[in-house]
C-alpha cells in the first residue's frame, strides 16, 4: 500500500465466504487498520460457520459505512457498460448455482486505474467462462488476470478462455503451504503457451501499481515472504494506453457497440 501510497482501502471487494477468501479475525483487522469506505460481499448465503461470523462483521459494518451484497438481483439492476470506459463491472453471479458454491463467487472487472484485472473468484462452470467470453470488454481490455480458483484445472480455464482474454498477467493466489498446489501444471502450461507471465503469492505478495503519468505504464513485483524486499519485477503497458487521453465521444465513434454486461 505504501508503494501505491495509499493507507486506506477504497473498497474490500470479497469474492467468496470461503475460509481462503474470508476470515472473521482478518476482517476485524482490516476495517480497524484500513478504515475500508465499502464492502462488497458474496450474494449468497454463508454456509460455513467462518462465514456467518464474517457477515455478522459486515452487517455491524453496514450501521455507518456502505456495504453491498453483490447478488444477481444487484447485478441486474445495473446499467450496461461501455466499451473502454472507467466504471468497474461487475459480471457474475447472474444466477445463483444451486450445486457449487464456488459458481457464486463475484467476478469483476477492474478497470478505474489505468490497468485492468479480471477477478474471477472460485468459479469454475465451463457455462460461465464462455458467457465471459462473450463480452467485448473482457476480449479487450484485461490486463491482469487473478486465475479462477486459485488456477485449479477445473474446466474454467481454458487454451480458449486464454487466447480469447489475451492477459498479460496472471496471478495465483495460494499461500505458501499451498496445500492443493496451486496453480496445477496443465494451467501453468497453457499460461506459458500463451505467453501469460505468472506470478503468485506462495512465496510473497505480488503488487501492481501505475508508473510515470499515469498513463497506461504499470510495474509488477513479487515480494519475499513476509518482507518488502522485491524477488522480481517486470513493467508492462495497459491495453487501453492509446485510448487513455481520448475523449469519450472520439471512443464512441471507434467502437461499433458497448459491452454486453452490467456497470458500477
Amino acid at each position: 500500500m505504501k508503494l501505491c501510497g495509499v493507507s486506506k482501502i477504497s473498497t474490500l471487494h470479497i469474492t467468496s465466504w470461503d475460509q481462503d477468501h474470508c476470515v472473521p479475525s482478518q476482517l476485524d483487522l482490516i476495517i480497524d487498520e484500513l478504515k475500508p469506505n465499502k464492502i462488497e460481499y458474496p450474494g449468497y448465503k454463508p454456509h460455513t460457520t467462518c462465514g456467518c461470523d464474517s457477515l455478522k462483521i459486515i452487517e455491524k459494518f453496514k450501521i455507518t459505512k456502505r456495504a453491498v451484497q453483490i447478488s444477481p438481483k444487484y447485478i441486474s439492476s445495473l446499467n450496461k457498460s461501455e466499451s473502454y470506459g472507467y466504471k468497474d463491472v461487475l459480471l457474475h453471479p447472474k444466477y445463483l448455482s444451486q450445486d457449487s458454491a464456488n459458481d457464486n463467487s463475484t467476478v469483476k472487472l477492474f478497470r478505474s486505474g489505468s490497468f485492468n484485472v479480471l477477478s474471477l473468484g472460485d468459479v469454475e462452470s465451463v457455462q460461465i467462462s464462455s458467457g465471459l467470453k462473450t463480452y467485448s470488454s473482457i476480449r479487450n481490455e484485461i490486463d491482469i488476470m487473478i486465475l479462477a480458483h486459485h488456477g485449479a484445472d477445473n474446466g474454467f480455464t481454458t487454451s480458449s478462455f486464454l487466447k480469447t482474454v489475451r492477459p498479460k498477467v496472471a496471478i495465483a493466489t495460494a499461500d505458501y503451504a499451498n496445500q492443493f498446489k496451486h496453480p496445477k501444471q496443465n494451467i501453468r502450461d497453457l499460461l506459458h503457451k500463451n505467453e501469460i507471465k505468472l506470478f503468485t503469492t506462495k512465496t510473497g505478495d505480488v503488487v501492481i501499481y501505475s508508473i510515470g503519468s499515469h498513463s497506461g505504464n504499470y510495474r509488477v513485483i513479487n515480494l519475499m515472504t513476509g518482507s518488502t524486499k522485491i524477488s522480481s519485477a517486470y513493467e508492462f503497458s495497459a491495453k487501453k494506453m492509446k485510448y487513455l487521453s481520448v475523449n469519450q465521444d472520439t471512443l464512441r465513434a471507434r467502437m461499433h457497440k458497448g459491452v454486453r454486461g452490467p456497470k458500477r
